[in-house]
C-alpha cells in the first residue's frame, strides 16, 4: 500500500477519534475528552497535510471526509446508541461507492 494512503487512513482515525471526543467532551465540559479534540484534530491534519505530497487536495478531501462519514456513523451506531434510517443507510453506502469509483477509476490518484 503506498504511503499516502497510510497517512490518509491515520488522518481518518484521528478524525474519528476527534469527533467522537467531541460527543464525549458534553460541549466541552469535561477536560480528558475536550484534550482529546484537540490532539486528535491535529494529528488528523498533521497527517492530511503528509497525504496531500501526493494527492491533488480534492480528491484527498473526498476520502477523508467521506471514510469520516462512514466511520462516525458505525461508532454513533455502535457506541453512543444512535440509530441510522433506511435513507441514511442508503446515503453512506453512495458514499462508500463514491470512494471504490475514485480508487479504482480515477486516474488523478497515484497509485
Amino acid at each position: 500500500m503506498p504511503v499516502h494512503y497510510i497517512y490518509l487512513m491515520i488522518a481518518v482515525i484521528c478524525e474519528t477519534l476527534g469527533t467522537s471526543a467531541i460527543q464525549a467532551s458534553q460541549q466541552f465540559t469535561r477536560l480528558w475528552p475536550s484534550l482529546a479534540v484537540v490532539v486528535c484534530f491535529a494529528g488528523a491534519f498533521w497527517f492530511l497535510s503528509l497525504t496531500l505530497r501526493t494527492m491533488p487536495v480534492g480528491i484527498m478531501y473526498a476520502m477523508w471526509s467521506g471514510l469520516g462519514i462512514v466511520l462516525i456513523a458505525c461508532i454513533g451506531y455502535a457506541v453512543f446508541g444512535q440509530k441510522l434510517d433506511l435513507p441514511a443507510i442508503l446515503g453512506i453506502a453512495l458514499i462508500l461507492a463514491g470512494i471504490v469509483v475514485i480508487n479504482l477509476f480515477s486516474t488523478t490518484t497515484r497509485h
